[in-house]
C-alpha cells in the first residue's frame, strides 16, 4: 500500500468524519481519477508520438491516442484524425503521481497561477490545472532533445461523494495541495 494511500484511509478520512457529519461511511469522499492529456493543435506525428511517450514515462502506464470527433476546417483537422493523447490514472497509480506531483513539481513551478475547481454533477467535483514546462519531471530532464517541444499538459483530478464547497477544499488542504 501507498503513502498516500494508508495516509487517506487512516487519517483524511477520520478527519472528514470528524469535521462534517455523515450518517453512511460511503458518503465520505474520496479521490477517483487523475486524468493527464495532451491536445495537440495540428496533426503533427512526430508532436503526438512524443506527447505519448512522455505521459507513458510520467505516469508509467499505457496512454490513449484520442481521435476528433468533428470536421474543423480553421485547424484543418479532418473527422477522426487524431488530436492528442492521454491517460486515466486510478488507486495506486493515482496516488504515486500524487506523491510526485506534490513533492517534486508543485515546489518546482515559480509562478504558479491556481487552480480552476468546476462542478460537473450533483456529488462529482474536478479540479484541472496545467503545465507548461515539463522539463521539471525527472524522467523528461534525461531526454531534452526528445521532449522540448511538448504541448501543454492539462491534469483533472476528479473526487466523488462531494456535497459541499468545503469538503472539496478540506480534502485537496489534506493532501496538501498549495491552495490560497
Amino acid at each position: 500500500m501507498n503513502f498516500f494511500e494508508c495516509y487517506y484511509k487512516n487519517i483524511i478520512r477520520y478527519d472528514l468524519l470528524n469535521k462534517f457529519s455523515y450518517k453512511k461511511i460511503t458518503q465520505i469522499p474520496k479521490l477517483e481519477k487523475i486524468i493527464l492529456n495532451f491536445g495537440c493543435k495540428k496533426f503533427d506525428l512526430k508532436c503526438l508520438i512524443s506527447s505519448l511517450l512522455a505521459l507513458e514515462l510520467i505516469t508509467l502506464q499505457k496512454g490513449i491516442i484520442t481521435n476528433s470527433n468533428v470536421f474543423n476546417i480553421s485547424l484543418k483537422i479532418k473527422k477522426g484524425n487524431p488530436v492528442g493523447c492521454k491517460i486515466n490514472i486510478r488507486k495506486t497509480l493515482m496516488f504515486n503521481f500524487l506523491i510526485k506531483l506534490i513533492n517534486n513539481i508543485f515546489p518546482k513551478i515559480k509562478q504558479f497561477k491556481g487552480f480552476y475547481i468546476k462542478t460537473e454533477n450533483y456529488n462529482i467535483k474536478t479540479i484541472t490545472f496545467s503545465l507548461k514546462n515539463l522539463l521539471i519531471f525527472s524522467e523528461l530532464k534525461n531526454q531534452y532533445l526528445y521532449f522540448k517541444n511538448l504541448p501543454i499538459l492539462n491534469i483533472t483530478i476528479i473526487a466523488t461523494n462531494i456535497t459541499r464547497n468545503s469538503e472539496f477544499y478540506f480534502l485537496l488542504k489534506s493532501f496538501k495541495f498549495p491552495i490560497n
